[in-house]
């Protein structure tokens, strides 16, 4: 796994994800997953590109049920934008590079100028 990726578990999902002080993008996959494994690489790429200013982590959701069915993960690759431990965006299925750049990029722009405001 590369180094900025995070494995997501069961027991660290709440303070790894839902308690983390930035957005945090999680890639529900699992090995078997054909798509899944088109995807790992971007969510990767991802992980290192946007080091610093969002968590990008995977969650193995054969090892890890629990987090998976909280969330209702019915189809994989399935991945949340939390933030402040709500979901903010979902993208489901293999995607291109550009569709989590845009989720991840709007996401962030809209931070941005809520903390403009608020300053």
């Amino acid at each position: 796994m590369a180094a900025n990726l995070v494995e997501f578990t069961d027991s660290n999902f709440e303070t790894e994800a839902l308690k983390a002080d930035k957005p945090v993008l999680v890639d529900f996959w699992a090995p078997w997953c054909g798509p899944c494994r088109m995807v790992g690489p971007i969510i990767e790429e991802l992980a290192g590109n946007y080091s610093g200013k969002v968590k990008v982590g995977k969650l193995n959701t054969d090892d890890n049920p629990n987090v998976a069915s909280r969330y209702g993960i019915m189809s994989i690759p399935t991945v949340l934008l939390l933030h402040n431990g709500e979901i903010q965006d979902r993208v489901v299925g293999a995607v291109p590079k550009k569709e989590f750049v845009r989720v991840l990029d709007g996401f962030l722009k809209k931070l941005e100028e809520l903390k403009a405001k608020v300053s």
